[in-house]
């Protein structure tokens, strides 16, 4: 684990203010020993939905530009 995400941890966990005790609770109730591994995990997740968007994104333009290229290829007309 790189110190970056030890410090992006660290503000997340001071900047919760009144919601700590609720966030000590809900680490708890998911089984986590401390509030540090509940944000750990939960910024883990977070990082992993991201890259995963990220890649349908990239996905997305590929076969936008795929379908493109077909339309200008099928027909000399633009309204096919």
């Amino acid at each position: 684990m790189s110190s970056m995400q030890d410090e992006l941890i660290l503000e997340r966990i001071e900047n919760l203010r009144g919601r700590k005790p609720y966030e000590e609770k809900r680490a708890a109730k998911l089984g986590f020993e401390s509030l540090y591994e509940y944000f750990e995990d939960k910024i883990a997740k977070e990082a992993k939905a991201l890259e995963a968007d990220q890649a349908n994104k990239t996905k997305l333009k590929k076969t936008i530009k795929t379908k493109s290229v077909e339309k200008k290829r099928s027909g000399s007309c633009s309204c096919c």
